[in-house]
């Protein structure tokens, strides 16, 4: 099983290795990745199994295997003292990875707009997966519309779409599942680096609550609402997120 990974700048000074969200790809980071290499950090992506440009297998899509591919990945390019960054889901695979690897290699965590520790209702997981086994381009609409705060253009929307639809059918809905099924609480306690949660205020996908239980539970953690964002900081309102990024690793 090969995971897609996209080394940018690997004499960086520091490093930052990157979680993508469902049903997304590494490639959502585009407006991190033109500035923060440019900054001097080495900026890793990464496509988890079955998604982007990554081998897509039937089967290993709980936390645990997702959390486990990251230890390979960061066995095989030997890394360490790095930052890990997860967005939504991959905010919830990163915490996944600190606590089932006590923390190995991580100095810092950062969790954006994470899926922690709960992820999807049954409702909505059961939607999802209904428009999925369907019409997965209109499921894949729907979590575009819902997705931002802010405006954005129909080439934008087209552009975020066809990345969700790159991943195989069989893993988005297998993801749906482990966010349905899947809780977080006792990975919190585990958690013993510095973190930081960026979180949009007017989040529709994962409740802004939920970033003030994570700031709660888990130890030396800072909160920074992003007042103008939903669910996608990362490009609502990039350049506060790249600066505070460059600033926190």
């Amino acid at each position: 099983m090969i995971l897609y990974v996209e080394d940018i700048n690997p004499s960086g000074k520091k490093t930052i290795v990157f979680l993508h969200g469902w049903p997304l790809s590494h490639e959502q980071f585009e407006y991190q990745f033109n500035v923060l290499p440019a900054m001097g950090y080495r900026c890793i992506g990464v496509d988890w199994r079955g998604f982007g440009k990554s081998d897509r297998p039937m089967t290993g899509y709980s936390f645990n295997r997702l959390a486990d591919d990251i230890k390979s990945l960061v066995d095989a390019l030997r890394l360490k003292d790095f930052t890990l960054l997860g967005h939504s889901t991959g905010g919830a695979i990163a915490m996944r990875y600190v606590s089932r690897h006590n923390g190995y290699g991580v100095s810092k965590l950062v969790l954006v707009d994470a899926a922690a520790p709960t992820g999807f209702t049954a409702d909505t997981a059961s939607d999802f997966l209904k428009k999925n086994l369907n019409d997965r381009p209109q499921m894949m609409q729907d979590v575009t519309d819902g997705f931002f705060f802010q405006y954005i253009t129909k080439p934008f929307s087209d552009w975020f779409m066809q990345m969700g639809l790159q991943a195989a059918s069989w893993s988005t809905a297998a993801i749906i599942i482990t966010l349905r099924d899947e809780k977080l609480y006792t990975d919190l306690p585990k958690i013993n680096v510095p973190t930081l949660i960026i979180h949009g205020v007017h989040d529709k996908v994962i409740p802004f609550a939920q970033a003030q239980e994570l700031n709660q539970k888990i130890r030396n953690s800072i909160l920074v609402p992003f007042h103008y964002s939903g669910h996608g900081p990362f490009w609502e309102e990039h350049d506060k997120f790249n600066q505070l990024i460059a600033q926190f690793v």
